[in-house]
């Protein structure tokens, strides 16, 4: 007849293994939820830049279109009258952090990412880098130096309206 302390040693191997057996399967599921958004940031932004590219298409034919959002397009152009309310929550989300005082001068990715409260996954840093460059290409932020990001709104002067 076993001991009670080698049944209870038995025991612990098993759960020891179950233990083990498990860490592997989640750093195997989070190794491919990180690939797995990285595929996400790529598509969204395959996608914005064929939009673009039918937006320039469709300006040569036009003229007025380059100041307005296309179908599909998450960030149209700065207009004189524009308000970040025509922007997604994201978008919005960021420039609140760029308004605030202490962006004043600028702030790179990973400062953005701490204003927003998110963690600064590689996936998170190129996803927050992409969208923060997209605002600045199209008028609602600055790049004030090299990946040092402002809000446009807060740099240039009020617009006479």
């Amino acid at each position: 007849m076993p001991s009670v302390l080698g049944m209870l040693e038995a025991r612990e191997k098993k759960v020891r293994e179950e233990v083990a057996r498990l860490r592997e399967e989640a750093d195997r599921v989070q190794a491919a939820l990180v690939a797995a958004e990285g595929a996400l940031v790529k598509l969204v932004g395959a996608r914005e830049t064929v939009a673009e590219v039918l937006l320039g298409e469709q300006a040569g034919q036009g003229g007025e279109l380059t100041r307005s959002a296309v179908a599909g397009s998450t960030v149209p152009h700065r207009g004189e009258n524009a308000v970040a309310q025509v922007l997604a929550p994201e978008y919005q989300q960021i420039l609140r952090v760029l308004a605030a005082p202490e962006a004043a001068g600028g702030m790179r990715v990973k400062q953005i990412l701490a204003g927003l409260g998110w963690e600064a996954t590689p996936t998170r840093v190129e996803g927050v880098r992409s969208r923060v460059k997209r605002l600045a290409a199209r008028g609602w932020a600055t790049e004030v130096a090299p990946n040092v990001f402002a809000s446009a709104m807060t740099t240039a002067p009020a617009a006479a309206g």
